[in-house]
């Protein structure tokens, strides 16, 4: 609903992106920057511009990088790799992480200064173990992702299967259950409905051992 709707919204994986590289990506660069830097690159910040980045993982950024993000916060501009010009930007930040970012503060892994910054609006977002009603309207909507991927028509699951996967605890949360849902789409050879035998083994294994200790 924010006046940013209409323009850029770019996601980035800090965790993904190797170190040596996650700054010329954030900031962009200039030619002869680098060994290989042949042209002028844009950055992800500049390319967001008055529009959002998201920083997935933001806990994994090496200290440099923290720092440099707290200056885009604190000055809004940034400065591409090679340049002395500074260019202002208006960027919404949204951060996420795994981690409890107080303790990585504790062992000083993470900038206490930028954690501040940051910590304007926090949404603590449960582990899908502790929400499962979730469970099933998100597999379901990874079924019908799938089916345009894969040119399926899986209509969904049967009452047995929603309840193994509303049973088992998901030690990976979202990204296991869309990675469990997409194995299936693509190995299982199912109609129209996904039963119990379509499932994993070891998630049908690992739901009847938590039943037996619960009996």
């Amino acid at each position: 609903n924010s006046f940013r709707r209409a323009k850029p919204f770019i996601a980035v994986n800090c965790a993904a992106i190797p170190e040596n590289l996650i700054e010329s990506e954030l900031f962009g660069y200039e030619p002869g920057a680098f060994t290989g830097a042949a042209s002028r690159s844009i950055g992800l910040f500049e390319a967001s511009n008055n529009g959002t980045i998201f920083l997935d993982e933001i806990g994994d950024l090496p200290a440099l990088t923290q720092s440099k993000i707290l200056r885009v916060l604190q000055d809004k501009e940034i400065r591409r790799l090679g340049s002395r010009e500074s260019i202002k930007i208006n960027v919404r930040i949204i951060a996420a992480t795994n981690k409890d970012l107080e303790k990585e503060i504790e062992h000083k892994n993470f900038r206490e200064d930028l954690y501040y910054r940051l910590k304007v609006i926090t949404i603590d977002l449960p582990p899908l173990r502790e929400r499962k009603e979730d469970i099933v309207i998100l597999s379901q909507y990874f079924v019908e992702e799938f089916n345009n991927k894969f040119g399926k028509k899986v209509t969904g699951f049967n009452r047995e299967a929603k309840q193994i996967l509303q049973d088992y605890a998901w030690p990976g949360n979202v990204r296991e259950l869309k990675n469990i849902i997409e194995r299936i789409m693509i190995v299982q050879d199912m109609k129209t409905i996904i039963t119990p035998e379509h499932l994993p083994a070891e998630i049908k294994a690992t739901v009847a051992q938590e039943n037996d200790q619960l009996s």
